[in-house]
């Protein structure tokens, strides 16, 4: 089969578990762009084994890592993967119809979360990611400190195709990197002179809770569902915890 012209773009730190499972899923793609911000494990061995010279560039945040690597694709069809998925090959299909009919600038897709092992119910509400996207249309959210977000220019086609999510391995990893995004969004959140909300930390968790557990339908997905409803639930509570603490600083800083 003949390569797409399409520019993938994956940034990675300390990947070595996931990379090539990544790396072989977008061998469809003419290009492939990888940006390291210095992997301690095997990750750059990995990655130089699928014939690819990964890009260094220290860290300077996700949104704007994601847009170093992008500005160094060559296509204008790109695709941003995280070294953690994988992309079906249902999706590749539809990727070449949107190219061929030019109609959209970007493609959301779904995405498929892999946790403690097994994927959750297909009754569980999925994520929806851009993913797909003219290079030209598209920039970085660099307000965002987490969650970046692209935000692409021109009409967006949704699809039922899937990328598959195995960055929730187990509870420990997957607490830990909620506690590091709770703190990066409450400081963005502080950034953009938001103030704390007794309201807010009071009710927060219930209602994330339910609306994971109910209405994103995780109920379907047995305990593995109610475990990641409650530790989104507590990211939620967490978030504006950390708001309060920055928030206090300031007003006793002040005194």
């Amino acid at each position: 089969m003949a390569k797409l012209p399409i520019s993938v773009f994956i940034i990675t730190l300390n990947e070595e578990k996931n990379i090539a499972r990544a790396l072989k899923s977008v061998e469809f793609a003419e290009e492939i762009i990888v940006v390291d911000s210095g992997s301690t494990d095997a990750t750059i061995e990995i990655v130089k084994s699928f014939g690819i010279e990964p890009v260094h560039n220290d860290w300077p945040g996700y949104s704007k890592q994601k847009q170093f690597a992008m500005d160094l694709c060559q296509h204008e069809w790109v695709l941003n993967i995280d070294a953690d998925e994988e992309v079906n090959s249902a999706l590749v299909e539809r990727f070449v119809q949107v190219m061929e009919s030019d109609d959209y600038a970007s493609v959301r897709c779904l995405r498929h979360d892999v946790f403690m092992g097994s994927a959750l119910s297909p009754l569980t509400r999925l994520a929806r990611n851009t993913r797909f996207y003219k290079k030209s249309k598209a920039v970085f959210d660099d307000t965002r400190l987490v969650h970046e977000r692209v935000i692409v220019s021109g009409k967006e086609l949704l699809v039922s195709e899937h990328i598959t999510h195995y960055g929730y391995p187990g509870i420990e990893l997957f607490t830990d990197k909620k506690n590091k995004y709770s703190s990066l969004k409450a400081k963005e959140k502080y950034l953009k002179g938001k103030k704390f909300s007794y309201l807010k930390l009071f009710l927060i968790f219930p209602l994330v809770f339910f609306q994971e557990w109910l209405f994103k339908r995780k109920i379907f997905s047995g305990v593995p569902g109610l475990v990641l409803s409650i530790i989104q639930a507590h990211y939620a509570f967490i978030k504006e915890a950390k708001l309060y603490e920055l928030n206090a600083k300031d007003n006793k800083d002040n005194d």
